[in-house]
């Protein structure tokens, strides 16, 4: 099943947390936070107001406790608005 965002919304695919630290600590489950990176799945068209800057396959930062989450297919989603997103990651 796929999903299509209307107007200014953006479908974010959530990026694994890490299992280890870079010193080498394994990390229990329960100690881990959900990552505030994601991956941008698809974008909506925009709005007469609203021009959609990021783009799928991007990479964004998103404030903690915004947007909508789905589970599909066994997949974690996010739905935020446009306003949403903090940041696009660059190399």
């Amino acid at each position: 099943m796929k999903l299509k965002p209307m107007a200014d919304n953006i479908l974010l695919k959530q990026n694994e947390a890490e299992e280890t630290t870079s010193s080498g600590i394994i990390l229990a489950t329960t100690n881990k936070e959900k990552p505030a990176i994601y991956e941008v799945v698809s974008v909506g068209p925009g709005t007469k107001d609203v021009e959609m800057l990021v783009k799928a396959g991007d990479k964004v930062v998103v404030s903690k406790f915004s947007g909508n989450e789905i589970k599909l297919d066994g997949v974690d989603y996010k739905f935020v608005k446009q306003d949403d997103v903090l940041a696009i990651v660059t190399d």
